[in-house]
């Protein structure tokens, strides 16, 4: 493989200007492409097997065109303190913004909060729901300005009034706030890593590129394939990160190269086929963790995973070929002052001295056992909260105080309780009933005597009226765990009643759906764990050809992302340092951030193991003593490492900001994961269980030495050929 690298970062350096002008094609191309494109849905969450989603399938066969997709939204209206809603002057103010609303282009109806019973019993707070002909992605901007008016009317009569609903729902995806703040950052770190603005600005160019890239590609694809925002914003984080940090990766060993003595294109050449070798596996790693979230079964997670796959596989392209091609059109500019000035030097890298990265690789050399102690009980003690996850899918409840949906979310939960904002819903199927009335009459009597049901709606039937449906609301929040409880006890208690009515229902709703979404993707945790662990230790195995180098590359991987999960239970659940973070509301793990956070942080996890061991092994290889090598190669790779640590959390972490609960807890989750698997498992524990181990972290058993397939990631087929290809192209000379 390194052969090829080289052969195509040789061929990109000297054809630059035309891997730039395809890379400008296929940028033009998705752009225009793009630009009459649909853009990002906010399409209901499925989740095929589940009991909710049957009982929705059921709906749609038994009540045809009654489960509309028409977006919807609620203006809820409460009494100056003291008053009520029905008094004269409130009740005018409210059948006035009411009526206002009636008659718009996309509307299809607006309900009268005094004819359709939503006033509160204490007659403080009503509510009218609007809805419309189109999807919540469809509705012009002129009827949600319509009812933002209405809202404002009423306003000035005296009420509080606020809104929500899917009618209302920002467009979404990336604002460029988190990203320049990300930006920002990153040229920070490249800047005082390289010390030149030109080799800091490279990556940040080519990372752009291809964020360009993915992110016109998503919004193209968007609409057939149904991505939505989420989609979006997450492709930006994940293409952002790791397009700088593939980057910086090459320009750092293009530096080094030139030092050595090497020219220009030659340099490029060895970059691409050397560290391009580990960019091509750490791209790859992400990419099949991301691609195989798709075995969970969850279509949502399926599309995102393939999404955000696409834009880490578009960064690896642009690494291998956009650098070497810039580093053609200025092959000097990205070194330093004093390199370019001093000339070439021969033999030894440039920072062949004793740098930071030595002199740390010597400190844990020296007290290796107590630098692994205190880093494996570090991760313990920060994963113990882990234990206590638990996962939903938090709705307006998380957003901040700041918004509407949020008031109006409050507004109706202290009006009519805690439970009205998450119903249950129940479907009977009363085919086999002699009394089909009957049996739901019975159905609903028994799960309105149940604890914690404060109301039963009356119960509506089909056509054929065999069929019918009615909602049921907790005493408590959508999110409660007591609401959990609650679901399952009337699941479990179904028998006896079913029995006893003859006929058949299915608890489902929002709220049931994400109850039991929640399950299912916390029951495949361990296994998915297991999976990318154990795929791990089969890559490593064959790219290290060591038994024990990749069982504690495995573990290390294991032990940050559950010390990463064990923070986002503090925070995001538990609450602590809740309010640094801008966490107003605590609640439940968002249900696919863990697994989303495993396949991720997988690949990058190997992306560093690489980097930074592959030197190791290399000085190995090359006659150093087991603990010498590790000194050697701290100190080609501990600085870039750590840079590319340093870009990699200041990304993630921009995104906290974000309005959206996933979007928010992901970057927190990353930004924490990357932190403890970069500084502390890859430089703390990795260097010290090395020398533990001594000469017994390279052995490999023989007979799997011959059946296991060689990867030349450390470019050895290069060094044996003085740095060239060995059957190259044309001439290509090496300066040594």
């Amino acid at each position: 493989m390194a052969t090829f690298l080289y052969r195509l970062g040789c061929g990109a350096f000297r054809r630059r200007g035309w891997v730039v002008l395809v890379w400008l094609g296929v940028l033009a191309a998705v752009l225009v492409g793009a630009s009459g494109a649909s853009g990002p849905s906010d399409e209901e969450f499925s989740m095929p097997g589940i009991e909710s989603q049957k009982a929705f399938d059921l709906l749609e066969e038994r009540f045809p065109g009654a489960a509309a997709d028409g977006a919807t939204a609620r203006v809820v209206f409460v009494a100056p303190d003291g008053g009520t809603v029905t008094s004269d002057g409130p009740r005018e103010a409210v059948e006035n913004a009411v009526g206002s609303l009636r008659g718009g282009p996309q509307v299809a109806g607006v309900t009268d909060p005094f004819a359709s019973d939503a006033v509160s019993a204490d007659e403080t707070t009503a509510y009218a729901t609007v809805t419309y002909t189109v999807e919540s992605a469809d509705v012009t901007d002129a009827d949600r300005a319509a009812v933002d008016d209405a809202a404002d009317r009423a306003r000035a009569a005296g009420l509080t009034v606020e809104t929500g609903g899917s009618a209302m729902d920002g467009d979404g995806g990336p604002g460029g706030v988190a990203e320049a703040v990300g930006l920002a950052a990153a040229a920070v770190v490249l800047l005082v890593t390289f010390g030149s603005l030109a080799a800091a600005g490279l990556p940040l160019l080519t990372a752009v590129v291809g964020v360009a890239v993915s992110l016109l590609g998503i919004i193209l694809l968007a609409g057939p394939l149904g991505l939505s925002a989420d989609t979006l914003t997450l492709g930006m984080m994940l293409g952002l990160a790791v397009g700088i940090d593939y980057a910086l990766f090459v320009v750092s060993r293009y530096r080094e190269e030139r030092g050595r003595g090497r020219a220009p294109h030659d340099a490029a050449g060895m970059a691409v086929g050397t560290a391009g070798s580990a960019v091509v596996f750490a791209g790859v790693t992400v990419v099949i963790a991301l691609a195989g979230l798709s075995v969970v079964g969850i279509p949502t997670l399926t599309r995102m995973g393939l999404a955000a796959a696409g834009a880490v596989a578009v960064a690896v392209l642009v690494a291998l070929t956009v650098v070497p091609a810039l580093l053609g059109f200025w092959p000097d500019a990205v070194l330093a002052r004093r390199a370019r000035t001093a000339g070439p030097r021969g033999g030894t890298a440039v920072g062949g001295r004793g740098n930071l990265g030595t002199r740390w690789a010597r400190f844990v050399l020296r007290r290796p056992v107590a630098v692994l102690v205190l880093g494996v009980l570090g991760l313990g003690a920060l994963a113990l909260p882990t234990a206590s996850l638990r996962l939903g899918m938090p709705g307006d409840e998380a957003k901040s105080t700041a918004t509407t949906e949020r008031r109006a979310y409050d507004a109706l939960a202290e009006g009519f309780g805690p439970g009205f904002n998450g119903p249950l819903t129940i479907v009977v199927d009363a085919r086999g009933a002699a009394d089909p009335r009957g049996a739901v009459r019975t159905v609903g009597d028994r799960i309105g005597g149940t604890d914690g049901i404060v109301s039963v709606s009356e119960a509506d039937f089909n056509e054929a009226g065999d069929t019918a449906v009615f909602r049921a609301t907790p005493s408590t929040g959508p999110t409660d765990e007591k609401t959990k409880d609650l679901v399952e006890r009337i699941r479990r208690e179904r028998p006896a009643v079913e029995e006893r009515a003859s006929a058949t229902f299915e608890v489902t709703g929002t709220t049931a759906l994400n109850i039991d979404i929640a399950a299912k993707v916390q029951s495949a945790l361990v296994p998915y764990l297991a999976v990318v662990g154990g795929f791990a230790v089969v890559l490593l195995l064959v790219v290290f050809r060591s038994v024990l180098v990749p069982v504690k590359a495995a573990l290390g991987f294991v032990l940050s992302v559950l010390a990463a999960l064990g923070v986002l239970v503090l925070v995001f659940q538990q609450g602590h340092a809740a309010g640094l973070f801008g966490v107003e509301q605590t609640g439940p793990i968002m249900s696919l951030m863990p697994i989303f956070m495993m396949g991720i942080v997988f690949g990058l996890a190997m992306d560093y193991e690489v980097f930074l061991v592959s030197r190791v092994r290399e000085a190995y290889t090359h006659g150093e003593s087991a603990e010498q090598a590790v000194v050697s190669g701290f100190r080609h790779s501990a600085r870039v490492v750590t840079a590319a640590a340093l870009i990699m959390v200041a990304v993630f972490s921009g995104f906290i900001g974000e309005e959206g609960s996933l979007i928010k807890m992901l970057g927190f989750g990353l930004a924490a994961a990357v932190l403890f698997d970069a500084f502390v498992v890859r430089m703390a524990i990795v260097p010290a269980v090395l020398a533990l181990l001594g000469d017994r972290a390279w052995r490999l058993p023989a007979w799997l030495d011959r059946v296991l397939p060689r990867v030349d990631v450390e470019g050895e087929a290069l060094a044996r050929h003085g740095g060239r290809a060995p059957e190259p192209d044309g001439p290509v000379t090496a300066h040594v």
